[in-house]
């Protein structure tokens, strides 16, 4: 492909269990993370929702980390989002949510942890309007950049309110 088009971007994807999970096997897409960087491609490399395998796929030379959400196609949305966060804190390149999302709040939600973006296939191209479904992630896309962006209130165990309450006068 780069010979025919110029183009040297490659989303690396090595399965370790095409039988059910779909699966990465981390360590051998280290490797050929590796291998492929030596070449000069630019990497986009498919992994587990590991920070410790994201950290050493960026030091092998990813030039953007694409954690599962879930396995693909399942639909089954962020399974653990504090490891999207943890991955975000770990590796300094874009992080790509990609497998599992299932509808547009997920890619929302994806957003909303810092990621740089998602990837979407089965959410759109399955559902009963594709078009549609694709509009949605578009917006849902926009909200949660944009949420994450403008930071989020501090959760808490109580409620705190949100009108001055000094001089508030009780009878």
């Amino acid at each position: 492909m780069r010979e025919a088009t110029g183009i040297d971007i490659i989303k690396l994807e090595v399965i370790g269990d095409a039988a059910k999970t779909l699966y990465p096997d981390v360590i051998e897409t280290i490797k050929a993370c590796e291998v492929l960087k030596k070449d000069g491609f630019t990497i986009m490399a498919y992994t587990s929702d590991d920070p410790i395998i994201a950290k050493k796929l960026e030091d092998a030379g990813a030039d953007a980390i694409m954690p599962l959400a879930a396995p693909i196609g399942s639909g089954l949305g962020i399974q653990n989002p504090y490891n999207i966060a943890f991955i975000k804190d770990a590796v300094n390149v874009p992080v790509i949510v990609d497998a599992g999302l299932g509808c547009a709040s997920d890619a929302a939600a994806a957003m909303e942890l810092g990621a740089e973006g998602i990837l979407a296939n089965t959410a759109i191209a399955q559902a009963s309007n594709p078009m549609m479904m694709a509009e949605a992630f578009k917006h849902a896309v926009i909200a949660g950049r944009l949420g994450y962006k403008a930071g989020r209130i501090p959760k808490k165990p109580y409620a705190t309110a949100s009108s001055p309450i000094d001089g508030l006068i009780q009878f």
